[in-house]
């Protein structure tokens, strides 16, 4: 009985300390998206990693998505982002967030494939054209 406890209580440990490391990719994701690093953003993503706009119809690699870095410095200049992981499961992190830009919001919910402390692939869609029901 003391070894099922023992294996029992390692697996739980290991699933929230997974879930804890993936929740510091997307602070940090956020975090380096508001402030434009692209260096920081390079890091997080794996080097085949797809980024998938799902509004746009638009599928972008690393690159093309580091390179879109100009449009959003000027679309999100002045910008927040609220963030709030929804769920995690199977090293999938799905996160509710708000834009909130000087002339409007967006409520968006976005999924983060997560392997180490690479993101591998994201998409992301939008809920609503408020940021109320966040």
């Amino acid at each position: 009985m003391t070894w099922i406890r023992f294996f029992l209580l390692a697996g739980v440990t290991l699933i929230a300390t997974s879930a804890r490391a993936d929740n510091a990719v997307i602070d940090r994701w956020y975090n380096a998206l508001l402030a434009v690093d692209r260096a920081a953003i390079s890091s997080l993503l794996a080097d085949d990693a797809r980024i998938k706009l799902d509004d746009l119809g638009v599928e972008q690699s690393k690159a093309e998505f580091i390179a879109s870095m100009d449009e959003w410095e000027t679309a999100g200049a002045d910008a927040t982002i609220r963030h709030r992981v929804e769920k995690t499961e199977s090293g999938v992190t799905t996160v509710i967030a708000c834009y909130d830009f000087p002339a409007n919001d967006i409520l968006m919910r976005e999924t983060f494939a997560i392997a180490g402390d690479l993101i591998t692939a994201s998409s992301q869609a939008a809920v609503a054209e408020t940021c109320d029901a966040y």
